[in-house]
């Protein structure tokens, strides 16, 4: 398959894994089998639109969301896609749990920056 055919699987396979589903609950989210999950997920199925369209419902993304990605093949993600891929976890969260989940964030980064001046110094 093409380069971009795989990026798209490769896409998909990030997504649906920060979102926590399995093969199996997107199989039974989106109406698809699993075996075509698979198989577009590993870039060995050329995907239909109709099949596009009912990964990302499933998923709860956009089509500018699964077109975003930077090179899926390097170890580590583009920052801006890594931040993008919290929006869809948060988004059927209320205001109550978001704002429990930025002080959590808030206090890991602040460990983060005392223990870089703690070794500065």
């Amino acid at each position: 398959m093409s380069e971009f055919v795989k990026l798209v699987g490769e896409k998909i396979r990030l997504v649906r894994k920060a979102q926590g589903i399995t093969q199996e609950k997107l199989s039974e989210m989106s109406g698809l089998s699993e075996k075509y999950l698979s198989d577009t997920e590993r870039g060995v199925r050329n995907i239909s639109l109709e099949s596009l369209e009912k990964i990302m419902q499933a998923l709860k993304i956009k089509p500018h969301e699964l077109f975003l990605f930077a090179d899926t093949e390097e170890a580590g993600a583009d920052k801006q896609q890594l931040i993008e891929m919290f929006q869809p976890l948060l988004a059927d969260r209320n205001v109550d749990e978001i704002q429990f989940l930025l002080r959590i964030a808030q206090d890991f980064v602040g460990t983060f920056e005392k223990s870089d001046n703690h070794y500065a110094d």
